[in-house]
């Protein structure tokens, strides 16, 4: 891959607070991922983290799909 027409500058922060509010962020988000399906299996519910899944892998199907037909039409 070539650079052409590009300066090579790479996006950066614009300062640190900004750095560490994305960081806390994404640690965050990562921490509730693994938390809600073990605190929704310990105190017994598997069946709703069971419906949680299989619509959580349906709706994701369907809207990957739709964003792919949509780009490939504009």
């Amino acid at each position: 891959m070539s650079n052409k027409g590009q300066s090579g500058m790479r996006a950066s922060f614009s300062g640190k607070i900004g750095y560490v509010l994305a960081v806390a962020g994404s640690a965050v988000g990562l921490g509730n991922i693994w938390r809600f399906p073990y605190l929704a299996a310990k105190y017994g519910g598997g069946i709703f983290l069971l419906v949680y899944l299989i619509l959580t892998v349906t709706f994701g199907y369907v809207l990957i799909m739709s964003d792919t037909a949509l780009g490939r039409m504009t």
